[in-house]
């Protein structure tokens, strides 16, 4: 095993792991499959390209970019998901109402700010040396702000009067209407954590570059990890999102940088057919 290429799994999976938790969150309690949610991190990406050109330093524009995302999620919600959610539409509708949003959106980046691929302004990328790898800075710095995050949402969910609405309307949403809580806060609290979540992962992804299609390249990843770790589990999809992550930088050197997404779709795959509630106990 190249233990470089074990890093780099690591890399991966600690991009994927916020955007799959946004993705888990908003299944888990608005029982929607998202499948614009790569393209709210793509545009969490250029959000965050954009106000670095404007020689804002990289990490708070990564910041505002989710400010930013937040609000375009929170727009999608008034706009499309509430009333689909009051006129009680099918998971066929649903899906294909995020579909094209996730077209919209793509479509949108494109139209304003090009195809043309973007990079960061961002200081000289110095290797670390660590036990004879080199580890690029940048890696250090996705690794240490994806696992901040990741605990922050734990201490959110478990700690917090919120948290403890969100894990309740998930296990129950009409039950948890009766016992008063408020669930129209819950959904707002969810799509601001989703929005946060997303964006993050997609600055972060951007590090190395911000393209049109940078989101829903990784839109099957993300889906693979929910799957993998229980389709609302959090916890459940940052295990699945290391161990796509890692599936799919150990399998370089046998399928090639071309078929890494077919690993992916093959975890998938064999996850459905054969533990279809994931490695752990689904919902919150």
């Amino acid at each position: 095993m190249d233990p470089q290429l074990l890093i780099n799994g690591i890399a991966l999976g600690s991009i994927i792991a916020p955007a799959a938790v946004g993705l888990t969150l908003t299944y888990g309690i608005l029982r929607l499959s998202n499948f614009a949610h790569g393209d709210f991190m793509t545009l969490g990406a250029y959000l965050a390209w954009v106000v670095n050109s404007t020689g804002v330093n990289v990490w708070i524009s990564i910041a505002i970019g989710m400010v930013g995302t937040i609000l375009a999620m929170l727009l999608s919600d008034k706009l499309l998901w509430q009333p689909m959610r009051k006129k009680r539409a099918n998971t066929t509708t649903i899906m294909i109402a995020s579909i094209g949003l996730g077209l919209f959106i793509r479509n949108g980046i494109a139209f304003i700010w090009s195809t043309k691929p973007q990079k960061y302004d961002l200081p000289l990328d110095l290797p670390i040396q660590l036990a004879g790898l080199n580890i690029k800075t940048s890696t250090v710095i996705t690794l240490v702000l994806s696992t901040l995050a990741m605990v922050a949402l734990h201490f959110l969910l478990q700690k917090t009067k919120i948290g403890k609405a969100m894990r309740a309307v998930a296990d129950d949403p009409d039950l948890a209407k009766v016992t008063g809580i408020n669930v129209q806060q819950v959904v707002l609290w969810t799509w601001v954590i989703t929005g946060a979540l997303t964006a993050l992962a997609g600055g972060l992804y951007g590090l190395e570059a911000v393209r049109l299609n940078m989101g829903w390249y990784l839109t099957l990843p993300m889906f693979a990890a929910v799957i993998l770790g229980g389709i609302g589990n959090p916890y459940g999809a940052i295990a699945g999102a290391f161990v796509i992550g890692l599936v799919q930088e150990l399998s370089f050197p046998i399928v090639g940088a071309d078929f890494k997404l077919a690993v992916a779709l093959l975890v998938m795959v064999l996850t459905l057919l054969f533990r279809p509630q994931g490695l752990f106990k689904g919902m919150m």
